[in-house]
């Protein structure tokens, strides 16, 4: 699941932000993601990340992958 997260800034400088980076072929969000990514690597500890990884790959394994049953009691 995926989270949203609000900053505050000036608006001439997010303006400026994305202007420079278009530049560079990138954007504001794909820069801060990449910023966040970082920040957790950095302060969430290695052993709670891994936990995370196996949790989420088990929650994905378990899901069905066909949620469209039909019924077996058809004429």
């Amino acid at each position: 699941m995926k989270n949203t997260v609000v900053i505050t800034l000036e608006s001439d400088k997010i303006a400026a932000l994305k202007m420079y980076l278009e530049q560079r072929n990138s954007s504001l969000d794909e820069e801060i993601s990449k910023y966040a990514e970082q920040l957790y690597g950095k302060v969430v500890p290695q052993n709670v990340r891994d936990f995370i990884d196996m949790t989420a790959k088990q929650q994905k394994a378990e899901k069905p992958k066909n949620a469209h049953t039909k019924p077996n009691n058809l004429p």
